[in-house]
């Protein structure tokens, strides 16, 4: 963002005082407005003395966040049509406090669709990235991103950066499974779906991205939340950097630094990776903001607060999070020329995003007056819109989002077995329907983490979107394992397995909002991390017994937020889907996907482990973790990227031609069928010839096409030769590409020396 001099002028302005205060983010947002006797709303006590301390405010979190942790419900949060009078009234009341007409930056989480009461819901990052459709993410990520525009906000804290490298880790669901290359491609979606090619939606019906989180987190030792990530630079920069990179590329306006250390430095204290590679390397000129208490965090290394705020700030961290320890920077920046210079930096970064946003207001120090200021404050929007008009682009972005998270949860079912071709099934063949497992009837259990509380009637359990898809037929949804009654005249069994990240009210909760101590239901997400990932419970039991009882077919669904072990399961079923968390659409994909009604056919975002000893194992690993375990000599039990389809599809004639920069890779895809096929096409390489030990497989690209009934599609890549083969190979490079079963050998292209190429120094005449 280039600096613009109204922010100049104003920085000048500013005390040093004002100045930190635009880098904190003290307040809960949802602890900061609450409802007047006489109707409408007022800013609390405790909000009106955070302004009177620093003349303003930087940022303000979650003043819409409804859920277990804020405490907010239908009954006392801030309901949708409430949302742009509640943001007016905050803007209002900051740009007053100071004598600056500075609004507020209003930021809000938004990991799957904004945690608000309302707010549309999309499936999980693990869900979506079972699509491998970066397109229908951006259309999903700008709808929200209307959503959260027209309700006044700001930023959206979007999760995005973390790999799923062990599925021990309670937040696998945030991530887009564990390889870089499809991360990279969902994270550049995210970003300009969100705020628009070249950033042009920001404050034009869009919101600025806050991704998260920066880096390795899902690199933690055992899987545990906020740990250390033992990794060394290579593995560092290939694996857990390329997403922050398409990020920037794609213009991102914030990043998250996260809570873990690499190597023993802490990512909010790290400079070499917020200043060095993000600022420097990658050439990102937005904001830092750090993670939820992240920066107090840093006391255990600085030795006291204020060691830990300048810390950070020296790292590269802009805005705070909640944190004690930045309040203190006013009195560093006084004491230290070289403090106050940061200060002034990290405060330039934050007025101009608060520029772009529209908040800035007068500039020359007086406030806008009457309509002007309140098109300039309640969304940060540069057209004025009335309450009313937010309300109604509020309600047509909410109904747009709602589409797209139905298509998002058909597309994140993943077919991982289907023997003799059970599925689909033919509806009016069914009398009777055996429903069993924990996931049965819970609509939550769908959803994932970081929701809201749902309106009443607005999402369908499994049982529902059963007895809905067969209305002719008995369906018998028993408590516990079906006894010999309830399976008795059955002609089919499907089983809801896996887990859920669902939160209670009455739940224990850190300072950070992770679910503090034991959970009372949630089986994943944030603080509940698994040492045995074997299901849940006694869901292995109540599958063996099913398959002894059964004298009919059984399909098991796992609705699940992290890779589970489903070796029991594919023994005992005649048919396994694999739904991750779709969203409240998922109960009906679900019965859709089994009868028929469309085809599933996402790909594993994972490498599905056989033994729940035998993780962390991943499809780039360097070294195969077959015939390793005495005990578990075949550790994975389906491989990154497996799907299968109910109708089949041909792939062929795959070839490869390297070029001097570029090397071009087609294979054709047809579809025999009556009907047109949805397929995702991943290509694999191995490269060979380098100076470090090739990965066991890499994914070098991938695309989702349409192939017309009968038809033919050739999917051609051309793709950077420094991508295809291995750093430093030179003439020993050799890579192995595969499509499918389809195997194809490359190598870098001999370059001979044209007109215009200097002649070797002993061919010079």
């Amino acid at each position: 963002m280039p600096t613009a001099e109204p922010v100049e002028r104003l920085l000048a302005k500013l005390s040093p005082r004002e100045k930190v205060g635009q880098l904190n983010q003290r307040l809960y947002g949802w602890q900061a407005v609450e409802r007047a006797p006489r109707g409408g709303f007022r800013l609390t006590d405790l909000a009106r003395a955070e302004l009177d301390r620093w003349g303003g405010l930087g940022a303000l979190y979650g003043v819409f966040r409804a859920d277990a942790w804020s405490g907010r419900t239908w009954a006392d949060g801030i309901r949708p049509e409430e949302r742009a009078e509640v943001a007016a009234l905050v803007q209002d009341e900051v740009t007053r406090a100071g004598g600056h007409g500075i609004g507020v930056l209003l930021s809000e989480e938004a990991p799957h669709g904004h945690q608000a009461l309302g707010g549309t819901l999309l499936p999980t990052n693990l869900a979506v990235a079972a699509g491998w459709d970066p397109d229908l993410l951006a259309e999903a990520a700008a709808a929200v991103a209307a959503e959260l525009a027209a309700s006044g906000v700001h930023l959206a804290l979007v999760s995005a950066l973390d790999l799923l490298r062990d599925p021990r880790w309670g937040r696998a669901e945030e991530c887009f499974g564990e390889d870089p290359l499809l991360a990279a491609e969902l994270t550049r979606a995210l970003v300009i779906g969100m705020q628009g090619a070249d950033r042009g939606a920001v404050g034009r019906g869009g919101v600025a991205i806050v991704l998260k989180h920066l880096a390795a987190q899902g690199e933690a030792v055992g899987g545990r939340n906020g740990q250390s990530a033992v990794i060394g630079p290579r593995d560092l920069r290939e694996l857990h950097l390329p997403a922050a990179r398409a990020a920037v590329e794609a213009g991102a306006l914030g990043f998250m630094a996260a809570y873990n250390d690499i190597d023993g430095v802490p990512c909010c204290g790290n400079r070499d990776l917020l200043t060095g590679f993000l600022r420097d390397e990658c050439g990102f000129d937005g904001i830092v903001m750090a993670d939820g208490l992240a920066v107090d965090r840093l006391t255990s290394m600085t030795g006291d607060p204020a060691g830990a705020a300048v810390a950070a700030l020296e790292a590269g961290v802009d805005l705070s999070l909640w944190d004690e320890s930045f309040t203190l920077l006013e009195e560093a920046a006084l004491a230290d020329p070289r403090v106050a210079e940061l200060v002034d930096a990290a405060c330039r970064r934050v007025l101009t995003l608060k520029h772009r946003a529209g908040l800035l207001g007068d500039t020359e120090g007086e406030a806008a007056p009457g309509a002007e200021r309140e098109a300039l404050t309640l969304a940060g929007r540069h057209e004025a819109l009335t309450l009313a008009g937010h309300r109604e682009a509020l309600v047509l972005a909410g109904r747009a989002a709602d589409g797209l998270s139905r298509r998002l949860a058909r597309q994140s079912l993943v077919l991982l077995h289907n023997a003799g071709g059970l599925l689909p099934l033919e509806p009016r063949s069914l009398t009777k329907v055996v429903l069993a497992g924990p996931n049965a009837r819970d609509v939550t259990a769908l959803l994932g983490d970081y929701v809201p509380p749902l309106p009443p009637g607005s999402a369908a359990g499994l049982d529902l979107a059963l007895r809905q898809a067969l209305p002719d037929a008995e369906v018998v949804c028993p408590p516990g394992v079906p006894t010999a009654a309830d399976l008795s005249g059955a002609d089919l069994v499907i089983l809801a397995l896996g887990g859920t990240s669902h939160r209670t009210y009455a739940e224990e909760f850190a300072a950070n909002g992770a679910i503090a101590g034991q959970a009372a239901t949630a089986t994943a997400g944030e603080g509940v991390d698994l040492a045995d990932l074997t299901l849940p419970g006694d869901q292995d039991d109540l599958v063996a017994a099913v398959r002894a009882r059964a004298g009919c077919p059984v399909v098991a669904v796992v609705v699940a937020g992290r890779p589970h072990v489903l070796t029991g399961v594919l023994a005992h079923t005649d048919a396994l889907l694999w739904a991750g968390y779709p969203g409240p659409h998922g109960g009906h994909a679900i019965a859709d996907a089994l009868f028929g009604g469309y085809e599933p056919v996402g790909r594993l975002p994972f490498t599905a482990p056989a033994h729940p000893g035998a993780v962390p194992v991943r499809h780039n690993d360097r070294h195969p973790a077959g015939d390793v375990y005495q005990d578990a000599p075949d550790p994975v039990l389906f491989p990154f990227g497996h799907g299968l389809r109910y109708r089949p599809v041909l792939l062929d004639r795959l070839t490869a031609e390297a070029g001097a920069d570029t090397v071009r890779v087609s294979v054709e895809v047809a579809n025999p069928g009556g009907a047109a096929a949805e397929v995702v096409v991943p290509l694999f390489g191995r490269r060979t010839g380098g100076r470090v030990l090739p990965r066991l497989r890499e994914l070098l690209a991938f695309r989702r096409v349409t192939v017309p009934a009968g038809g033919r599609t050739a999917v051609v890549w051309d793709l950077p030769a420094a991508r295809c083969f291995a750093e430093d190979a030179a003439d020993r490079a050799r890579t192995d590409l595969y499509v499918a079963d389809l195997h194809e050998t490359i190598r870098p292209a001999v370059h001979s020396p044209g007109p215009a190429d200097p002649l070797p120094d002993s061919e010079e005449s």
